[in-house]
């Protein structure tokens, strides 16, 4: 935490994504609903439709889809770095869920928070803003652009 209240870290990449090939952070799913709610309908309908498109798209996440006796379907993410997350998906349209789970999988597992930058000063510039007229001299008065009659 810092002085403003709001979590902050300094910019740092997770297992060097993007030095090398991808890897991408989500290492599991499970999709936890109810067989017979009126809030799992969406998730019902999910499964029936795009989960098997997403696991094609993403062979580097494991889905799990358990069906239990429970009145609020959620989708469980978890992370490489061992992070879990936990999203409510009651009474969401299977389109809605598909985009969740397409989030889910781009995201890092770690939380957002505000990037700080990696230099401080305790004296910081009251130079102000720089332009071409900064130091001009006030006698030779303002710019303006040529008229036809001086040419």
């Amino acid at each position: 935490m810092t002085s403003r209240g709001t979590p902050s870290r300094f910019l740092q990449s997770v297992l060097h994504n993007g030095v090398g090939r991808y890897v991408c952070q989500l290492k599991r799913i499970s999709i936890i609903f109810s067989k017979k709610a009126q809030s799992s309908l969406g998730v019902r309908d999910f499964i029936e439709e795009g989960v098997v498109d997403y696991a094609k798209k993403n062979p580097g996440t494991v889905v799990y889809v358990s069906p239990q006796t429970c009145r609020i379907p959620k989708i469980v993410a978890e992370y490489l770095n061992g992070n879990v997350r936990e999203e409510t998906v009651t009474n969401k349209t299977s389109q809605q869920i598909s985009e969740l789970v397409t989030k889910l999988a781009s995201q890092s597992g770690l939380d957002i928070i505000r990037i700080r930058k990696p230099f401080h000063t305790d004296s910081p510039s009251i130079q102000g803003l720089w332009h071409p007229f900064t130091n001009r001299a006030p006698t030779v008065g303002p710019v303006r652009p040529p008229t036809q009659e001086a040419k």
